[in-house]
C-alpha cells in the first residue's frame, strides 16, 4: 500500500482537531458585555492557543517524519490510528483546561488531564518513530540516519509532560506554561529527515 491515503487521513484528523478547537471558544450572550468577555474568559483563548500551537507542531513533525516512508503496511496503520486517537481527542482537555483553570480544586485535575492526554499523544507519536526505525524497509536510505535521532526528540518530548504533570500538584498555571514550553521545543529543533532527503536530492547525479 502506497503512503498517500494515510497522509490524507493524517491531514483529515489534524484539520477537524483543530477546527473544533475554535468552535470551544467562547461567544458573548449579550452584546453588552462584547468588549468585557474576551479579558474575562483570557484562559480559554491560552489554552485555545497553546493546544493550537501543540498541534500545528506535531502535524509538522508527523510530516516530518512520514516524508521518508515508501511504503507502509496494515500494523504501520494500526500504530498511526493510536495516535490519531490521541490527537482527535485534544479539544476535550484544552475545553476543560480552559474551563476549569481558574476554579481552585478544579483546576488541578483539568491540567493533570491535559498533560496526560498530551503525553499520550507525544509517546505514541515516538512510538511510530521506534517502529520505522526497526522496519527500515519501509523507509526511503536517505531517511535512514534521522530515525534515532527523531526517536530521542519524540522520547523526550513525550516525557516531558510527565513533569508538567507534577508540576500541576504544585502550580497548575507553571504545568500549563511547561506543555507550551514543550511545543516551542519542537518548533525550535525540526526533524532532521527532511533535510537528509533534500541532501540526498542535490546529491543525486543529472
Amino acid at each position: 500500500m502506497g503512503p498517500g491515503r494515510l497522509h490524507a487521513l493524517i491531514d483529515g484528523v489534524f484539520a477537524i482537531a483543530i477546527t473544533l478547537l475554535v468552535l470551544d471558544l467562547p461567544r458573548s450572550q449579550s452584546s453588552q458585555h462584547l468588549a468585557h468577555d474576551p479579558v474575562h474568559l483570557w484562559p480559554t483563548y491560552i489554552a485555545y492557543g497553546v493546544s493550537f500551537a501543540i498541534l500545528g507542531v506535531v502535524w509538522i513533525e508527523h510530516h516530518g517524519m512520514t516524508s521518508g516512508v515508501r511504503a507502509i503496511h496494515r500494523r504501520f496503520v494500526e500504530r498511526t490510528l493510536v495516535f490519531l486517537l490521541f490527537v482527535s481527542i485534544i479539544p476535550w482537555p484544552t475545553a476543560l483546561a480552559a474551563s476549569c483553570a481558574d476554579q481552585g480544586s478544579q483546576a488541578l485535575p483539568a491540567a493533570v488531564l491535559y498533560a496526560g492526554t498530551m503525553m499520550m499523544m507525544g509517546l505514541t507519536f515516538t512510538w511510530g518513530w521506534s517502529y520505522r526505525d526497526y522496519h527500515r524497509e519501509l523507509v526511503v536510505d536517505a531517511a535512514v540516519a534521522g530515525l534515532p535521532i527523531g526517536y530521542r526528540r519524540g522520547l523526550v518530548g513525550g516525557l516531558a509532560y510527565l513533569v508538567a504533570m507534577g508540576v500541576a500538584f504544585i502550580n497548575t498555571w507553571a504545568s500549563f506554561a511547561i506543555d507550551a514550553a514543550i511545543a516551542v521545543y519542537f518548533a525550535v529543533s525540526a526533524s532532521p529527515v527532511p533535510g537528509l532527503l533534500l541532501r540526498a536530492a542535490r546529491d543525486e547525479p543529472d
